[in-house]
């Protein structure tokens, strides 16, 4: 008795906020029973009347309780219409001002940090490949330009290409016909490691002027092949132990180390004076004639008297003790360099199937 009574006075309360629900429901309980109690009991035409009625009765109490339940909803739906929409704009607004806050603040922190260190070839890779994406110009100071014919030069001219745009390029490199120098820079690159360096050779004088050679020989026959480029290359009788890439987003300075480099943004301090440094070292440095790309073409595959002769009128001849295998290998390290930070690759061949730097045989119509 104790529990029955415990849950009517739990019931109650219920029933009595819900009386449309309660009648409704006990309605169709109390009719459900009705219907399907014998015609003995009840006769069919008492039960369809029940029905009927019953019908109509619960109908009226749904309907009462949506109506009940649209009038507790309408101040709920006001102070939400009011309320909370009527702020949206508002915060929306906010959101916007939060965005520029934080992008504005990013900003000023890449300003601040003028300079950031990479620590990995893959780093350093990545940052190259951020350079390079659609930028216009391009300058390099450094010693040979090994990684500029191997990966930059190629990548950047074929990106201008694709576009058809204009691309602006300034080199500067050591002086190969300044015995001197080169001799000064093969000996720091062999003080550094005694070991061959990434593309598998030593560093000697002869290796440091046929690279220097071999950087504007790729000057020549890429601007012969893409008129939209805007290509210089300047000989510099000092060496740097530093290499400069800058493009027109940011720029990245390479030390003999693979896996070290420092990069900086568009419009950092340290971007605006080293850029500032390169044009002016650029400008004392001995510029070589590339007006006269047209005067000495080259071929798609330079051949050994295409090599000698465009060097003998620019005015930057060939040592008269290169044979024809050295030019060979010029050519070959212009068109062919081997990314000294990559993986090895096999050897590039010629159309006679020939790798570059393989001599010719005897009675060839190219040999020397």
């Amino acid at each position: 008795m104790a529990r029955f009574m415990a849950a009517v006075k739990r019931v109650v309360p219920w029933a009595a906020q819900n009386a449309d629900g309660a009648i409704a429901l006990l309605l169709a309980i109390v009719i459900g029973v009705v219907g399907i109690m014998p015609n003995e009991i009840v006769p069919t035409e008492v039960q369809t009347q029940l029905v009927n009625a019953a019908t109509l009765v619960i109908m009226a109490l749904v309907a009462t309780a949506l109506l009940r339940d649209r009038v507790r909803q309408a101040p709920v739906e006001e102070t939400i219409t009011s309320g909370a929409l009527a702020e949206l704009p508002v915060r929306l607004a906010r959101l916007e001002e939060i965005e520029t806050l934080v992008g504005s603040t990013r900003k000023a922190l890449d300003s601040l940090q003028l300079v950031r260190v990479l620590g990995s070839k893959e780093e350093i890779a990545q940052s190259h490949a951020e350079a390079r994406k659609d930028t216009s110009r391009w300058s390099f100071k450094g010693g040979t330009g090994t990684y500029l014919r191997a990966v930059t030069l190629p990548a950047c001219v074929a990106a201008a290409r694709r576009d058809k745009r204009h691309l602006t390029v300034r080199v500067e490199v050591i002086d190969p016909s300044n015995l001197e120098v080169c001799e000064t820079y093969a000996h720091y690159r062999r003080s550094l490691s005694d070991a061959p360096d990434g593309t598998g050779e030593m560093w000697t004088a002869d290796r440091a002027r046929k690279e220097s050679y071999a950087t504007i020989l790729a000057a020549f026959w890429h601007r012969q092949r893409y008129g939209l480029l805007d290509i210089a290359v300047g000989l510099s009788s000092t060496m740097t132990t530093f290499r400069w890439d800058v493009s027109a987003t940011r720029l990245i300075m390479t030390v003999e180390d693979p896996n070290k480099a420092m990069t900086a943004l568009a419009g950092t301090f340290y971007y605006e004076n080293c850029d500032t440094e390169l044009r002016l070292s650029f400008e004392q440095a001995r510029r070589v004639p590339l007006e006269m790309y047209k005067k000495v073409p080259l071929s798609d595959e330079p051949t050994i008297e295409e090599v000698q002769e465009l060097f003998e009128r620019i005015g930057v001849p060939l040592p008269k003790s290169y044979n024809g295998r050295d030019v060979v290998d010029i050519a070959r390290k212009a068109l062919r360099a081997v990314d000294p930070y990559g993986e090895p690759r096999p050897a590039a061949r010629q159309r006679d199937g020939r790798e570059y730097g393989e001599p010719l045989p005897a009675g060839h119509p190219r040999e020397p």
